[in-house]
């Protein structure tokens, strides 16, 4: 999997988690939300794109996002359901990565695409359980800039 960080251009998964890394080392006492999110833009095809946050809180953040294109189409339930996924799957990565390299303190939380008005309402419940299920903390909107801003800006 590749990611595109706006200041550093193209990394590898390695190579983008080096960057968090040296970026959590530089202020190595401050507190940090590691996040990530996923949103889809739906056209002829459909864009995915999952974002890393590393958030420094109260002092900025930096991010990092993967996209992708599908051609299959899919309802809103799927792509959800699918935005998850892809979400859980980057963190179970990114926390495997960070236990082996002595970072384990820090939490990841899934930022996803849903929330209490519009369409996604009624599956706030099942997504919610399914990310907490595996381990991870789950944020909705308006809380999950992580999905709802930085992924969604690199769907357009």
């Amino acid at each position: 999997m590749t990611f595109i960080s706006p200041t550093k251009g193209r990394l590898s998964f390695n190579e983008t988690f080096k960057d968090i890394i040296k970026y959590i080392e530089e202020v190595p006492n401050g507190r940090y939300r590691l996040i990530i999110g996923t949103d889809s833009q739906l056209r002829d095809d459909t864009c995915f794109v999952t974002a890393i946050v590393v958030h420094r809180v109260g002092k900025g953040a930096r991010y990092y996002y993967s996209k992708e294109r599908e051609r299959v189409g899919r309802n809103l339930r799927q792509r959800i359901f699918y935005e998850t996924a892809k979400s859980l799957g980057v963190a179970s990565k990114l926390a495997e990565k960070l236990a082996q390299n002595g970072h384990s303190d820090l939490n990841v939380e899934i930022h996803l695409d849903v929330g209490e008005n519009g369409e996604t309402k009624d599956l706030i419940r099942e997504i919610v359980g399914m990310v907490t299920g595996t381990g991870f903390s789950a944020r909705i909107k308006p809380e999950s800039y992580g999905a709802s801003k930085v992924a969604d800006k690199h769907t357009k």
